[in-house]
């Protein structure tokens, strides 16, 4: 006997013979932003604030047209030519030292060791301006220079181009020698025991193995070195070398435009900081290959990324 409840779906007769029809095709969803009201009163404040920065400066008793009459003037032009070169040579040095005393501090020789953080000590203890003074006012302590094979009078040889390049060089090294030392520092030791197991030599294995992947850790800072340096040299214009700022200095104290040569300095090192910061940006980016999946997009993929999705149908 069947029960009168027990039925199967099949049996019940269908309810309604209209036909519901289903959307394809659902609704788009607008999704609104949260408005940040701070950020908006953050960016009004920040502009008013560098307009009435600028109003400022134009009120001044400056005359801008002395500073666009002086920015690619020769004696200028020569000035900033002299801070790039003393600039390069210097971080070079810096560059070589420091790598050179890196590895000596490292190293498992106790005197080598020593003598790697005493100049470190000494040089980055000390202002780069005062060592300046010190290679400029060398002959007070040693009248002559005799090395045996070469002499010649002290004040001959510590001509303002030598003294700048030995106070900036021999400074940036030690600073470089603990950019270097934390980048080696950086490797795995197993990268070198696994090249001494190959049978590669200690000086083999860092100029082959340890040294490139360091690269990585080491670019970064030496970029904001070498920015740093470039402001830096102005402190040469004491030792009487004729870099950017002296030569404004010189132009400044016999036109009587001070202040506006010194305006003319300062956009000659904002124009050359700037260069050299596009540059580390792509050399970081160069030596981060290794170590990202995927690189960051730059600034200007950013732009193109922007304005093809701006221009293309529904942000698609």
């Amino acid at each position: 006997m069947t029960d009168k409840f027990d039925k199967t779906p099949a049996d019940e007769p269908p309810k309604d013979s209209a036909v519901v029809k289903v959307a394809s095709h659902p609704e788009q969803i607008k999704a609104i932003p949260v408005r940040h009201w701070g950020r908006w009163i953050s960016g009004v404040v920040v502009l008013a604030l560098l307009a009435l920065l600028v109003y400022s400066f134009s009120q001044g008793d400056v005359n801008w047209g002395t500073v666009g009459d002086f920015i690619f003037d020769p004696r200028i032009v020569t000035g900033m030519w002299h801070t790039l070169l003393i600039s390069v040579l210097s971080m070079l040095i810096g560059l070589v030292l420091g790598v050179v005393f890196a590895v000596m501090r490292l190293s498992k020789n106790p005197v080598t060791g020593a003598v790697a953080w005493l100049y470190i000590w000494f040089f980055r203890g000390t202002p780069v301006f005062v060592q300046l003074l010190l290679w400029f006012n060398l002959a007070l302590i040693f009248p002559v220079l005799n090395l045996g094979f070469y002499k010649d009078e002290m004040v001959d040889v510590m001509t303002p181009f030598v003294v700048a390049l030995l106070g900036l060089g021999l400074n940036e090294g030690a600073y470089m020698a603990e950019i270097v030392r934390a980048g080696i520092q950086s490797v795995d030791e197993g990268q070198t025991e696994a090249s001494h197991a190959l049978g590669m030599s200690s000086s083999r294995t860092m100029r082959r193995i340890v040294l490139p992947q360091a690269m990585r850790v080491i670019v970064p800072p030496t970029g904001n070195e070498f920015i740093n340096l470039l402001k830096t040299s102005s402190l040469v214009s004491a030792v009487q070398y004729t870099e950017l700022l002296r030569a404004a200095q010189n132009i400044g104290s016999t036109s009587f435009a001070v202040m506006e040569m010194l305006l003319v300095a300062s956009v000659w090192y904002l124009a050359l900081t700037s260069v050299f910061s596009v540059g580390q940006y792509y050399v970081e980016r160069y030596y981060a290959r290794g170590s990202l999946r995927q690189l960051p997009l730059t600034p200007w993929q950013k732009i193109k990324k922007n304005l093809s999705f701006r221009s293309s149908p529904r942000g698609v």
